[in-house]
């Protein structure tokens, strides 16, 4: 069975930072590309960030380059997003992806692209 488990959410000021995690397993993902969304109330989930396999290649949403930053490590099939100047705004469920694909291009930005997800951490940002 396959399951992506993420924590690490919480609460924190604006400007403050907070890590995420997302650990892998039932699955071998070290070949494949992840990435992590956020779903704010009443909106869509929006694409935040995605990495390959090696970590090579990374993938950002504009709104979030420059303060957030996606790694991940193979040999403990988790993944990470680093999440740094944090604004009120962002404030969401933070969803871990898991991508059946090698590559990384702008498909992926969607929902749809998406095989596997996580359950989701809170994300809250206080002003």
């Amino acid at each position: 069975q396959v399951q992506l488990v993420e924590s690490g959410g919480g609460l924190v000021q604006a400007g403050g930072s907070l890590r995420l995690s997302c650990a892998a397993s039932g699955r071998t993902f070290r070949t494949y590309v992840m990435g992590w969304f956020r779903q704010a109330p009443g909106k869509e989930r929006q694409f935040v960030a995605a990495i390959t396999a090696t970590g090579g290649t990374t993938y950002y949403a504009d709104s979030v380059k420059g303060r957030f930053t996606i790694s991940r490590d193979s040999a403990k099939n988790t993944l990470y997003l680093q999440m740094n100047s944090l604004k009120p705004e962002e404030t969401a469920v933070y969803y871990c992806a898991a991508y059946l694909r090698y590559y990384i291009d702008s498909s992926l930005r969607t929902s749809s692209a998406v095989n596997y997800w996580g359950q989701g951490t809170q994300v809250t940002v206080s002003s």
